[in-house]
């Protein structure tokens, strides 16, 4: 599983904590990051499973301590588990591109 952000990106905003009763909709449809945005989901409890719309057929299984990088404009949704906690960062270039 890739954590990994490209180098010199720099960090403009993390989301509240979700959980599978707070989730917002959207994340768990198809759904894209903006060009030049770069996020980090982190699992902080229980596991969820994220899906890359192009790779479907092989989800990622992410568990509490792991996280996920998501490049920008890649079609995803997350399916959350019972007791997840997760939370998403966004970083982008200093200069706003890629």
């Amino acid at each position: 599983m890739n954590d990994e952000l490209p180098p010199g990106l720099e960090h403009v905003r993390t989301t509240d904590v979700f959980d599978a009763q707070t989730v917002p909709a959207g994340l768990l449809r198809d759904h894209r990051i903006a060009a030049g945005v770069w996020g980090r989901l982190t699992v902080h409890e229980g596991s969820l499973r994220f899906v890359f719309e192009d790779r479907a057929d092989a989800p990622v299984h992410i568990e509490a301590g792991e996280s996920m990088i998501i490049p920008p404009s890649t079609p995803h949704h997350v399916e959350p588990e019972a007791e997840v906690r997760f939370a998403i960062e966004f970083h982008r270039s200093p200069t706003g591109g890629s």
